[in-house]
């Protein structure tokens, strides 16, 4: 056993239990968009920095714009998939709920 078996997976979770693969996914949606905000606001600091120091017109605003658009909908997408876990499963329960009455 890993580190990550012996710490997490107790005989009430195995690695197979999909509850726990349902956590390990959620943990990664989250993780993924929390990198994506911390590199998003990391980069367009430095940017805006760069801007200020070679001054002229600023130009910073727009990788900011967009990306933070990009940001948004990445966001979005995230917190659909976390809420719409519970719906999936209803959706599903319904619909073999169904299928079995026509057999």
């Amino acid at each position: 056993m890993n580190d990550w078996t012996s710490t997490y997976a107790t005989p009430a979770t195995s690695i197979d239990d999909p509850l726990l693969r349902r956590a390990r996914r959620r943990v990664a949606l989250k993780t993924g968009f929390f990198i994506h905000a911390l590199v998003f606001t990391l980069v367009n600091l430095g940017l805006f920095t760069l801007n200020q120091a070679i001054g002229g017109r600023p130009w910073s605003h727009f990788p900011l714009g967009g990306w933070g658009f990009a940001l948004a909908i990445h966001g979005i997408v995230t917190f659909v998939k976390l809420t719409g876990d519970g719906w999936r499963d209803r959706m599903l329960t319904a619909e073999l709920a169904r299928l079995r009455g026509q057999a």
